[in-house]
């Protein structure tokens, strides 16, 4: 007789080396299988597996100890106050970019009326969060993928957020530079191209990782841009890679931003940068 505690232990142990939190991932799997929550499985973690319950969870394990990350195995993943759906077609929300999240807010305040725009929007993770946080804002979200529009249109609506608008464009290229904003917040591509990390990224979609110009392409396209788009005063806020805070601040300032700042991470490494176009 296999129970529900064998199955976890099984898995952890299989996962050991393959996953940075083999118990959790196990435990999350078997909640999907179940459709259940953590404390009914620990309340149960004796009972008989049933065989139907161990043919899905070991499936599901196959998946994950080939790699697959557990956030598209299961089709959602946890995201400031958010459940979102997320699939291969955009890449997973990370807690790290809750970090531009908070930093963005602190330049909204609560009960005023700004426009907000987020460019590669993905999953719709910031720009959903930030519409939330600030429901008298206007947020718009821009991809040049289709499909991963889909997804955040579905995550607006599955979270009941309707202040942002979605439009398919690269970058800026259709965004009517009459329009103006108060703030833009982006987490553009910035992986370089034979950067040794992307075998484990494998499973997410390129085109949302990687950047020429040494990973720093993208980025210095959108600062270029910008303040086309940004109101006297507004600001910028742009997740990087931890070893590019210097080159990004210096981006910013060469190409006229003020007040360039850079902000770490809950694991205290550098991660987003900010500016102000001046008045």
């Amino acid at each position: 007789m296999q129970r529900y505690q064998d199955l976890i232990n099984d898995a952890t142990k299989a996962l050991y080396e393959k996953s940075d939190t083999p118990r959790i991932d196990a435990e999350l799997l078997i909640q999907h299988v179940l459709g259940q929550p953590l404390a009914w499985l620990i309340a149960h973690s004796e009972n008989a597996a049933s065989p139907e319950h161990i043919k899905h969870f070991f499936d599901l394990l196959k998946q994950r100890f080939e790699g697959k990350p557990i956030a598209y195995i299961l089709g959602y993943r946890e995201f400031w106050t958010l459940h979102l759906k997320v699939d291969e077609n955009v890449l997973i929300p990370r807690p790290d970019t809750e970090t531009l999240v908070e930093k963005a807010l602190e330049q909204i305040p609560i009960n005023e009326t700004h426009n907000i725009l987020d460019l590669g929007t993905g999953s719709g993770a910031i720009a959903l969060s930030i519409a939330k946080e600030r429901p008298k804002c206007t947020v718009l979200a821009t991809d040049k993928s289709e499909k991963a529009l889909n997804i955040a249109r579905e995550n607006a609506r599955l979270n009941k957020i309707a202040n942002v608008r979605f439009v398919h464009s690269d970058w800026f290229l259709a965004l009517d530079n009459k329009k103006k904003f108060d703030l833009i917040a982006t987490n553009p591509p910035y992986v370089q191209a034979n950067d040794s990390h992307l075998d484990k990224l494998r499973f997410e979609p390129n085109i949302a990782l990687v950047s020429d110009e040494k990973g720093l392409g993208d980025i210095r396209r959108i600062v270029e841009n910008a303040h086309n788009y940004l109101l006297k005063g507004g600001h910028i806020i742009l997740e990087h890679g931890f070893d590019q805070q210097q080159l990004v601040t210096q981006i910013m300032s060469d190409n006229g931003y003020q007040d360039v700042r850079g902000y770490k991470d809950i694991n205290q490494l550098p991660r987003c940068s900010a500016a102000k176009w001046p008045h």
